[in-house]
């Protein structure tokens, strides 16, 4: 698929058909993030797959949705056979850039003007996302519940210095496309670019 298909049809599929994923395309899109940019090619992320039922129900019940947890959104998104999740590691990142090629020596958090952790990890993320399409699947984002956090990381031995940056879905896609999402509520915004200084924008 052209790359630039790959971004006009790049959704957030909330409901799945009962078809598996196949394996190797579980690993292609997790091999492809891990091609994603990072700050000091630190690497800094990780990447948690749960393939099998009994590990994706694990993962619903430990973020907080209980299996009699019932509404449109849960009811789509628990029909997915893959549930991929991300994870950053801010001390990579202190440890990489205290390296001597760097010298931050101190590991002073407060050198950093944006916390590049989570910005790879984003990048990363969307690149799942991305392959997904390019697969002929469907795949959502979404963050899962700051209460829940500890839950999640018993369930799956998760260590305190990675933190989940969200979840994403994936299977293929069902032909009811499940709860709606923002995009159906608002409009795309335009006038977002500005060429030479702020406040020239040009509409499209």
């Amino acid at each position: 698929m052209e790359f630039r298909e790959v971004v006009r049809r790049r959704r957030m599929v909330r409901r799945y058909t009962d078809e598996p994923v196949d394996a190797d395309v579980v690993d292609r899109m997790v091999e492809h993030a891990q091609r994603a940019p990072s700050a000091g090619f630190t690497q800094g992320w990780a990447f948690l797959v749960l393939d099998t039922p009994d590990d994706v129900a694990l993962f619903w019940e430990s973020t907080g949705a209980a299996p009699d947890t019932r509404n449109a959104w849960l009811d789509g998104m628990r029909t997915a056979p893959v549930v991929i999740v991300p994870l950053a590691s801010k001390a990579a990142y202190l440890e990489r850039y205290a390296q001597p090629d760097k010298g931050w020596t101190d590991r002073d958090e407060a050198r950093w003007p944006v916390p590049y952790w989570f910005v790879d990890s984003g990048m990363a993320a969307l690149l799942v996302l991305q392959t997904a399409v390019d697969e002929g699947l469907g795949a959502c984002f979404f963050g899962i519940p700051a209460e829940h956090l500890g839950s999640f990381r018993t369930a799956f031995g998760v260590p305190d210095d990675h933190a989940p940056v969200g979840a994403i879905t994936v299977g293929h896609r069902a032909d009811r496309p499940g709860a709606a999402g923002s995009p159906a509520r608002r409009d795309r915004r335009a006038n977002l670019v500005h060429r030479g200084r702020w406040g020239t924008t040009v509409s499209p």
